[in-house]
């Protein structure tokens, strides 16, 4: 009950209209005409308006029964989902799932999963989060998150428990209007030198150690689609994911470049899915982890 309204008397009003009359809803739901009629009498009363034109052979809906008819169905969908999460908790799956993911991450190869996800476990609530370089660690680390589908540098830390899924391959770009554009050769530290390096960091230690950085002159950014448009724009240079970037470099809108004694793994680095080791994932994370595991490493 909500106040004085009831599912119950929701049900009835809905039934009504997708059955098409009273006697076919009191059909539909094993009731009398007469219990039907005096349900939506009630509920009428109570709230003080008027849902059926009963002048006509058959009660037609009023202007705001008919938004009142929306309104009750979505709160027995909400009803129903209440319902269903707390049926599939009592089975042992957790109430929701929370997915810390770092922005270098490529999404097209995780939504197969996360749909076979979706269809084996239709009630379980599903959050992500993406909150700049580190943010899929600490979220790990604070509990706010159960997986992190994440970039692990320098190494895999004592308290995360990470499994290898992908390499994310990363590609040296400048805007084709760049000095470095035309440069012709792998670029040397002392070519890069003189020209700004657009590095992504660490919202909340932007001081923190930095991977990847090959020049002197730095822009920094949380926000990997801003940094992109600064390239874009050719404000500098920067590594950035292949897969936000093959389409510009297709398109002549970015140029890639080689450099020298490049420390950045050609194969990319390693997206891991992780958890805390002092934090089992529950049934629907685990099942989750085992079938990242299995789509991209088989």
């Amino acid at each position: 009950m909500i106040g004085s309204l009831t599912l119950d008397q929701l049900r009835v009003l809905v039934s009504i209209v997708d059955a098409g009359s009273f006697s076919a809803a009191g059909r539909q739901l094993m009731r009398a005409q007469s219990a039907i009629s005096q349900a939506v009498a009630n509920l009428e009363r109570i709230q003080g308006v008027e849902l059926f034109d009963r002048q006509s052979h058959r009660p037609q809906l009023t202007e705001v029964g008919r938004v009142l008819v929306n309104q009750a169905r979505l709160v027995l969908a909400s009803a129903s989902r209440f319902e269903a999460v707390a049926a599939s908790t009592r089975a042992g799956v957790e109430p929701e799932l929370t997915i810390a993911m770092d922005p270098l991450v490529p999404t097209a190869p995780l939504i197969g999963s996360l749909r076979a996800l979706s269809e084996a476990f239709p009630d379980l609530p599903v959050h992500f989060s993406t909150e700049g370089l580190g943010g899929a660690l600490r979220r790990l680390r604070s509990g706010s998150a159960a997986m992190g589908l994440c970039l692990l540098l320098p190494g895999v830390p004592e308290d995360v428990v990470a499994y290898p899924l992908l390499r994310a391959p990363l590609r040296a770009v400048v805007a084709p209007g760049h000095p470095l554009a035309s440069l012709g050769r792998p670029a040397t530290a002392s070519d890069l030198a003189p020209h700004v390096q657009l590095v992504l960091s660490d919202p909340v230690d932007p001081g923190g150690a930095n991977y990847g950085v090959g020049g002197t002159r730095l822009w920094r950014f949380v926000d990997i689609g801003r940094r992109f448009d600064f390239l874009l724009a050719g404000f500098g240079w920067c590594r950035m994911p292949e897969h936000l970037v093959a389409t510009a470099i297709a398109s002549g809108a970015l140029t890639v470049i080689e450099i020298d004694d490049d420390p950045t793994p050609p194969e990319g680095l390693t997206v891991y899915a992780a958890h805390r080791r002092d934090r089992a994932l529950g049934i629907a994370g685990r099942w989750l982890l085992d079938e990242l595991r299995r789509s991209l490493i088989a």
